[in-house]
């Protein structure tokens, strides 16, 4: 099919970007046909079809996502809501949200609120409903972070991880117990006495949940739970609180909240002259693409970061589709996914005494 210019109006503009009444001049059909075609409704013969898809190919015709918006009520577009840091964790889930919802037609918005300010969030919250989004996805937040759910305005919305304190909404999240307990586990078989724990902040879901779980790894397994001391996910924490633990000669293995903070510990230790691992033994959290190209490779735990974002965006869909202001009975759906332990160099059986 070849549009041929006639002078008679009835090809598209020169010059001009095609419209709906272009594509149903060169099909030879009515504008509200096109239409029909271009939001997928089933009553139109697959000839008209054909012609109508050949039409826009050829002109390169493209929906105006306004006019989508107008006939559908809805906008096609989420806001994404996300830490403001710099943190691989938070960084990664954001990526993974913008990628998933690329894929699943949506247009995306964006807002980063200050971690542990829950006016920013609900400030943040504000911007996304008022610019007319369809609904939130929400990627880490503190427990403090907590905000009224009529701010959503009866808008569907998925978390990343768990909800903020007061906030029943569904939610795709690792499950941080099932990691931290490999990590001990692994440890522990191959013969290390306890584990040392480097955690996170516990104004963190995440580094709570480590914490917790290492300790009742320790304790499920008789044996002692030592002091653990807390950093903030840096490599500089890590660094600074590493060699209190480098000093420290009963400590023979450390778990630590993110490979962030061990990348720290590996340098204390170096710089203590306690080997990796023939003297230490070093697991983290996330695997972040450096790990495996460290001096000593590390074995850390896996969290799939695309594969959460990929769930939360089909929740999210399914959520718009109902097409109801009432999402109160998805309030305790969880979609967990199990990490997986990546073992590397990092870790091997304790010393033995005396050498």
């Amino acid at each position: 099919m070849t549009a041929q210019s006639t002078g008679s109006g009835d090809t598209p503009r020169d010059g001009l970007r095609p419209v709906m009444t272009d594509v149903a001049r060169l099909a030879g059909v009515s504008q509200k046909t096109v239409s029909r075609v271009v939001r997928g409704e089933a009553n139109v013969s697959t000839a008209v079809r054909d012609r109508v898809n050949a039409a826009i190919a050829e002109l390169g015709f493209r929906p105006n996502a306004a006019a989508r918006a107008l006939v559908s009520k809805r906008s096609n577009a989420v806001g994404i809501l996300t830490p403001a840091t710099p943190l691989y964790g938070p960084s990664a889930e954001l990526l993974g949200l913008e990628r998933a919802a690329g894929r699943a037609g949506l247009t995306v918005l964006i807002a980063s609120a200050e971690a542990g300010e829950a006016t920013t969030v609900t400030a943040a919250i504000r911007r996304l409903i008022d610019s007319g989004v369809d609904g939130l996805l929400m990627g880490s937040l503190l427990t403090s972070d907590g905000v009224d759910e009529t701010e959503l305005h009866g808008k569907p919305a998925v978390v990343v991880g768990d909800p903020p304190e007061g906030m029943q909404l569904p939610a795709a999240v690792t499950d941080q117990e099932a990691g931290a307990r490999a990590a001990i586990e692994h440890l522990l078989a191959l013969g290390h006495r306890t584990v040392h724990h480097l955690a996170g902040p516990s104004a963190w879901h995440s580094a709570t949940a480590r914490t917790l779980a290492w300790r009742a790894a320790l304790q499920n397994a008789g044996r002692p739970v030592p002091t653990h001391v807390m950093g903030d996910w840096t490599s500089r924490s890590g660094y600074e609180l590493g060699r209190k633990l480098a000093a420290d000669p009963d400590a023979t293995a450390v778990f630590v909240g993110n490979d962030q903070m061990a990348i720290g510990l590996l340098r204390a230790l170096a710089e203590a002259g306690r080997r990796v691992p023939e003297d230490v033994s070093v697991v983290g959290f996330d695997d972040i693409p450096d790990a495996e190209y460290l001096p000593v490779p590390l074995t850390t735990v896996k969290q799939d970061f695309q594969e959460l974002a990929d769930r939360a965006v089909e929740m999210f869909t399914a959520l718009v589709d109902e097409d109801t202001t009432d999402h109160t009975d998805h309030g305790d759906d969880r979609l967990v996914i199990t990490p997986e332990l990546v073992v590397r160099r990092s870790t091997a059986p304790p010393p033995t005494p005396g050498r």
